[in-house]
């Protein structure tokens, strides 16, 4: 029998008491009362790879040496047998630099850019697709008991989300433990940060089960899959392209995650039908997040 992970057992979370992430700002409300609530703080981290300049993003500032590395592995910028030598942030100036044993030079590349259809504007480069081909993700399995575990842990857990909104979140797990749980204004930072991670503490993705708040679109699967990890699962919708791609690649894609209820669009072969539906238990009021009524 697994024994259930709390939240102290997770190797990382989000801290909503940290200071640095979100701000008191007074406003009104719709009766024109005065109130005070905490909004989410975004500021600029340019990265620098071995002293080349390749990309400004805006981030909420946590686990910027994550980021980076998540960055430059998921552009294909940064190998997976890459030496890397060291990996600098400075916050005063809001740069992080990752040094390399091997060579680099991306300037023919970072002339194809492409905004992505993720919040706060994702960034790609015209050849994110070289690796999504070659990749052949393991066999795997998704138990509904696993997946109904997650979901109701994951929503429930303290967050940025839950203190201030305007946040996304993405979470590594492994049945039904959830590992590594990122957040940041944009979904593509918070995959970014949670490749990083995986990348700098040697941790396999074959076994492993991929959690996003947001939409599953062509970029959070082509993501996933670079990542090699075979299954990827949301509370919010699909894009069409994203479930072509998921197809393509045998990734097993499972959205409308909340609650009792999913939709699996893709690799449905991975899936095990272990609990009845009825005997989960139901998403409360008080824990739906954007997304609950309508795809967000």
């Amino acid at each position: 029998m697994v024994r259930r992970m709390t939240t102290k057992d997770m190797l990382i979370r989000p801290d909503p008491a940290d200071a640095r992430l979100t701000r008191r700002v007074a406003g009104i409300d719709q009766s024109g009362a005065p109130v005070e609530t905490s909004v989410t703080v975004e500021r600029p981290l340019t990265l620098y790879l071995n002293g080349q300049e390749i990309v400004t993003m805006m981030t909420i500032g946590d686990y910027p040496e994550y980021l980076a590395l998540g960055y430059l592995l998921n552009q294909n910028m940064l190998r997976r047998d890459d030496v890397v030598t060291a990996v600098d942030y400075d916050e005063e100036i809001e740069t992080v630099v990752v040094r390399t044993e091997r060579g680099t030079d991306f300037e023919e590349k970072l002339r194809k850019k492409t905004l992505t259809s993720g919040c706060a504007q994702g960034t790609a480069f015209g050849d994110l697709m070289e690796r999504f081909e070659s990749v052949t993700l393991p066999d795997a399995e998704l138990r509904t008991s696993w997946l109904y575990r997650l979901t109701h842990a994951i929503n429930t857990m303290p967050s940025l989300y839950l203190e201030a909104g305007a946040i996304h979140g993405c979470v590594l797990c492994e049945r039904d433990q959830p590992l590594v749980y990122m957040e940041d204004v944009g979904r593509h930072n918070a995959v970014d940060k949670i490749a990083g991670y995986m990348f700098r503490h040697g941790i396999e993705p074959g076994d492993k089960i991929f959690y996003t708040t947001g939409r599953l679109t062509s970029e959070m699967v082509i993501k996933t899959v670079q990542m090699g990890i075979p299954i990827l699962v949301s509370r919010s919708g699909f894009t069409a392209w994203g479930v072509e791609l998921a197809r393509q690649a045998g990734l097993t894609l499972v959205g409308r995650a909340r609650g009792r209820r999913f939709l699996a669009l893709a690799g449905e072969k991975r899936i095990v039908f272990d609990l009845d539906p009825a005997l989960a238990e139901e998403e409360r009021a008080a824990h739906r997040r954007k997304g609950a009524e309508r795809d967000d």
